[in-house]
């Protein structure tokens, strides 16, 4: 419960107070709904569905900067045996540069469309990471590969190509997933005729980690969204530690990226960097550990008036982002900087238009310095190609005080109508450029996978009992002969009250 401020010995100022109080209860009635849903569990996360994929490989790998354990997706895994098509070969990269991560030292080509199943045993939004380090081989040229991937008749990646460059690309989702599995499929273009990838994790993500409230923000209006969680893909373009460096996945329980905000600011005229070395005081009502790492929330920017005025200053950032998408905005705030609560009065812009005024970290933090709390804000597909982000002093805030401060920020963009990441197009857009196999070709890959449904049922009543067993089934199966319609999907829910 937040407490009340009183000064019995001067009514004025008790009245002042009152005032303020009321002025906070009205600005923030409509985002306390919000932070209610952002439930803080603070003990460590264990995803039920834990899928690494080793792609191409034909052991177990253990990549040693966060001792995480890949299986081989040529073996066994564990639980079920599997059957490799003969549209996908197994690729090991003959010179692997020294130190680089084991999962980058194979890779799994696909000759024509095909996809990997895994078994969902907890519906809900998953973590699906793809990754995508090129090497030469002497049987395909993967700097020329040009591929669509969906997840679920998602689009995630279209006409996707490398390029020359040898660098590490890892595209990073969260999706929807309320049926018995995720189904990932590589198409090669019509082009090219190869698609790769080197290793994939599909990991069941925390109940509260995509929204399924925000607040839409235009130039027009300011109005609360509904369904976002289970109506939309989404790809996160930006993940950023505002005023501190990189954290890699080592130090953020779900493995995740943080990149420094230094490319990104503009403005930052007499703002400060802060460093906080106590405990960030995690709440019910604000984040946990998983929306975001405590080495993001005890750093900040942060703008603080050093004498008897407010600065009339302001911190802003630019993301440049690709036109004809809903973007979800989500900025992380904590008081690492203040020396009592209730002293940052702040007012946060989104592309220009005020988004939160007189924002008070004090009332959605009941009263706690230290104490997280994350915001989301939807920006419609009619921004431009640039989506800003800028903090100011309001006319609330105090002389000798920090008057604005932020943490972290991460952009993710939103499938469009088409159910698409990457473009106006379908799953189901580049199959008509590959012919279907003859139904006699189906016969002993029909017979093959019965058999395997036998050895697995076999396999299966040996290992029901073993806990953390491997529910990944990667059966590369001819997704020709899988049927698929693109449907038109809305990436905005209806706003409520």
């Amino acid at each position: 419960m937040k407490n009340t401020i009183t000064n019995p010995k001067n009514p004025n100022s008790n009245s002042m107070i009152a005032s303020m109080e009321a002025r906070r209860t009205h600005i923030f009635s409509l985002y306390i709904s919000l932070s209610l849903l952002h439930l803080s569990i603070v003990s460590a996360f264990s995803p039920i569905d834990n899928y690494l994929v080793d792609s191409g490989s034909v052991q177990p790998t253990t990549v040693h900067v966060d001792s995480r354990r890949f299986i081989a997706d040529s073996s066994d895994s564990g639980l079920l045996n599997f059957l490799i098509s003969a549209g996908s070969v197994s690729l090991v990269d003959p010179n692997p540069s020294q130190g680089s991560s084991p999962i980058y030292r194979t890779a799994r080509v696909f000759t024509r469309p095909l996809y990997h199943a895994f078994k969902i045993r907890d519906k809900g939004t998953h973590l699906v990471r793809l990754h995508f380090h090129p090497f030469y081989s002497s049987k395909f040229n993967l700097y020329d590969s040009e591929f669509l991937v969906s997840a679920n008749q998602y689009v995630l990646l279209n006409n996707f190509t490398v390029g020359k460059a040898q660098t590490l690309i890892i595209k990073d989702y969260m999706i929807w997933v309320d049926t018995e599995e995720l189904v990932i499929t590589f198409t090669p273009s019509k082009k090219s005729k190869i698609a790769f990838v080197n290793a994939i994790e599909v990991i069941s993500a925390p109940k509260d980690l995509v929204p399924d409230i925000a607040m839409l923000v235009n130039s027009e209006k300011i109005e609360r969204i509904n369904g976002l969680k289970k109506r939309n893909a989404l790809e996160t373009v930006y993940r950023v530690n505002v005023g501190g460096p990189k954290v890699t996945p080592f130090n953020d329980s779900l493995w995740r990226t943080w990149v420094p905000d230094n490319e990104f600011l503009k403005l930052s005229t007499e703002s400060k960097r802060v460093r906080f070395s106590g405990r960030i005081k995690y709440q019910m009502g604000g984040a946990s550990r998983e929306i975001c790492p405590d080495n993001v929330y005890n750093t900040a920017r942060a703008i603080r008036s050093l004498n008897n005025s407010v600065p009339g200053v302001n911190i802003s950032w630019e993301f440049p982002v690709i036109g004809g998408y809903n973007y979800l905005v989500r900025m992380h705030f904590c008081d690492i900087a203040s020396i009592s609560f209730g002293l940052p009065y702040f007012n946060v812009y989104v592309n220009g238009n005020l988004a939160y005024e007189n924002f008070d970290l004090s009332t959605v933090t009941y009263g706690g310095l230290a104490s997280p709390f994350y915001a989301d804000f939807v920006v419609d597909k009619e921004s431009s190609e640039v989506l800003s982000l800028s903090l100011e002093p309001s006319n609330l805030s105090f002389s000798h005080a920090i008057d604005a401060i932020l943490n972290g920020v991460e952009i993710m963009k939103m499938n469009n109508s088409m159910g698409s990441l990457d473009g106006e197009v379908c799953e189901e857009s580049n199959l008509k450029f590959w012919p279907r196999m003859n139904v006699g070709d189906l016969v002993p890959l029909v017979a093959a996978m019965g058999l395997l449904v036998i050895a697995c049922l076999f396999v299966y009543r040996r290992w029901v009992r073993v806990k953390n067993s491997v529910a990944y089934l990667p059966i590369l199966v001819d997704i020709l002969e899988v049927n698929s319609k693109c449907g038109v999907r809305s990436s905005l829910g209806k706003a409520g009250n």
